[in-house]
């Protein structure tokens, strides 16, 4: 009575790790993860001193080989995993391959040099989505394989199946997230008035990143309807730059039709005639249109020998290309709006000058030459001095007038005062940076509208500080908030303006601070910064961009406050 109950109880234990194997699958959504748990349960719960799982693509080559029992070092001499050839070949796509020894199957080729000798062999295929995903290979039970390990596998198998595919679409959901976070970004710098090579030069990397490739291109238009990979990223990119894609060439096809294209590899492409492209294997091409017009093609490239890229891969690609072709349409129109109404504004004051300045300033000097033809008469000087009284009023008013127009020239918020400019700039800096940034105002050391601040600090603010120079002091916090908005990647961003003393010992100090990636080792471009630099220059003081304090990055900016007049 006691056996049948001992086997029951062991039958009983098996079924609960068992199950316990297969909800330690589904609780990973990490696919390395997954793979490594999944043979790891395989070998322990059959018995098998050799596992594992052999991941395929659609040619039947190995991607992904994930073992256990091997040694690393045994394992990287033997290089990549094996084709689904041979006894591997043999194994069906639905249940399960089972060998007392694998070296007598009819389709059996030997082993692999400093393959370790394996004997008895259970195989089986894994499939996910209805298509089989990989193949995994057991081997080296004492005693063999048994039908109990038969249904271990296909059970497990199973299971696996479930996470890897949870997995996946947890994966792909990360990717698409990655590109959406890149085309916010580059929609962010156009917004942020960036130079559209720079923004150009972050489509190539920021892509290039997202999509795990060795190296990411940009084709645009060229000269003469030419087109060419004019911003490379990546390997090879001095190789590539400059290469004119011919006029029939997937580049130039994919720009026609709208479609994307994914190539498995170019070094093995009969048709491939850019010659710098050989040196890679799996490529994607994915059209940049907006409104109906080709801006370019993103060419996303991966070495030889690499994973080739997935259909998904090519519809998040397109996505994105699509995102950075309608922003740089938008930032040309928006350029193009810019032109045209600052060439309305150049003839508005072509006319204001025209009409107010010049007209007064042509009838002053009709009247100094009427003065001028009578003192060579010899009129008597007092009868001319109410000509010259009333040229010298003209000439009061055409200043004025002058002074007037150039007013109007100058920024529509610049009479407001400077508290409230500042506060306008922080608001306005949300869109880019899609935070709210700090800003705190100081007047010899009181906050400004805190209870420790005075009634008139405000307007000792704008006293002290005057028209000029708050000028500089608005451009410079919006030239930092810009630039953080642009470059730092921050979570925070604090800007911190602060009045001390009184002309001609005093001083304004700017200071904007983030918490984002810092300074990069090299900057090229130093346009902004520059511009910076010059203005504190102008008002004798200093400009430094260095390291935040704990991270990211500070811009200290100062000036001396000028002398009243």
């Amino acid at each position: 009575m006691t056996a049948p109950s001992t086997q029951r109880h062991s039958g009983s234990v098996a079924a609960a790790e068992l199950l316990q194997a297969a909800l330690n699958l589904a609780s990973s959504l990490d696919l390395p993860s997954v793979l490594q748990r999944f043979v790891a349960a395989s070998t322990e719960l059959t018995g098998a001193r050799f596992g594992a799982i052999n991941v395929l693509d659609g040619r039947g080559r190995s991607t992904t080989f994930v073992h256990t029992g091997m040694d690393e070092r045994l394992a990287a001499m033997l290089g990549r995993g094996p084709h689904a050839v041979g006894v591997l070949g043999a194994i069906p796509t639905r249940g399960t391959l089972r060998l007392g020894d694998l070296m007598q199957h009819p389709s059996f080729r030997g082993f692999p040099a400093n393959h370790p000798p394996m004997g008895s062999f259970l195989g089986t295929a894994v499939r996910v989505r209805d298509r089989v995903y990989g193949y995994l290979y057991l081997s080296e039970k004492e005693g063999g394989f048994t039908d109990d390990d038969d249904d271990v596998v296909l059970t497990l198998g199973a299971a696996a199946a479930v996470a890897i595919q949870n997995a996946q679409m947890y994966a792909e959901a990360e990717h698409r997230e990655h590109w959406l976070q890149a085309g916010q970004t580059i929609t962010t710098m156009l917004l942020s008035g960036a130079e559209e090579e720079e923004v150009l030069a972050e489509i190539a990397s920021s892509s290039r990143e997202v999509a795990r490739a060795d190296t990411a291109a940009l084709v645009l238009p060229g000269v003469d309807d030419t087109w060419v990979m004019e911003i490379v990223d990546g390997v090879g990119s001095d190789e590539l730059v400059g290469t004119v894609m011919p006029p029939d060439g997937r580049a130039r096809t994919v720009l026609r039709d709208g479609n994307g294209l994914v190539v498995d590899s170019l070094s093995r492409s009969r048709a491939m005639r850019v010659d710098a492209l050989r040196q890679f294997g799996p490529a994607m091409y994915a059209p940049m249109q907006a409104d109906g017009r080709g801006v370019g093609v993103l060419v996303l490239l991966r070495r030889v020998g690499s994973t080739p890229f997935e259909p998904t891969d090519l519809a998040t690609a397109e996505a994105y290309a699509a995102q950075a072709a309608l922003a740089l349409v938008l930032a040309e129109a928006r350029h193009a709006q810019d032109v045209a109404a600052l060439l309305d504004e150049r003839e508005r004051i072509a006319r204001d000058l025209h009409d107010l300045a010049i007209q007064q300033l042509f009838a002053t000097g009709m009247q100094l030459e009427t003065v001028r033809r009578r003192a060579a008469r010899g009129v008597d000087p007092t009868e001319l001095a109410g000509i010259v009284e009333e040229a010298l009023d003209n000439v009061d008013s055409t200043v004025k007038q002058i002074r007037s127009i150039v007013h109007a020239l100058r920024d529509p918020d610049a009479a407001a005062p400077l508290a409230e400019r500042l506060r306008r700039e922080a608001s306005l800096a949300r869109t880019g940076l899609g935070f709210a940034p700090s800003l705190l105002i100081t007047v010899d050391g009181r906050v400004l509208d805190s209870p420790d601040s005075l009634e008139g600090d405000a307007a000792a603010l704008d006293e002290r500080v005057g028209e000029d120079l708050s000028d500089d002091v608005v451009a410079v916090v919006r030239e930092g908030l810009a630039n953080a908005a642009r470059h730092a990647r921050a979570a925070s961003v604090a800007v911190r303006v602060e009045l001390h003393g009184e002309a001609p010992t005093g001083r304004v100090v700017v200071e904007v601070e983030d918490d984002g990636a810092g300074l990069p080792p090299e900057r090229e471009r130093r346009s902004g910064t520059d511009n910076l630099a010059a203005r504190s220059r102008r008002h004798g003081g200093t400009f430094v961009l260095g390291a935040g304090s704990d991270s990211g990055t500070l811009l200290t900016w100062q000036a001396s406050l000028p002398g009243r007049h």
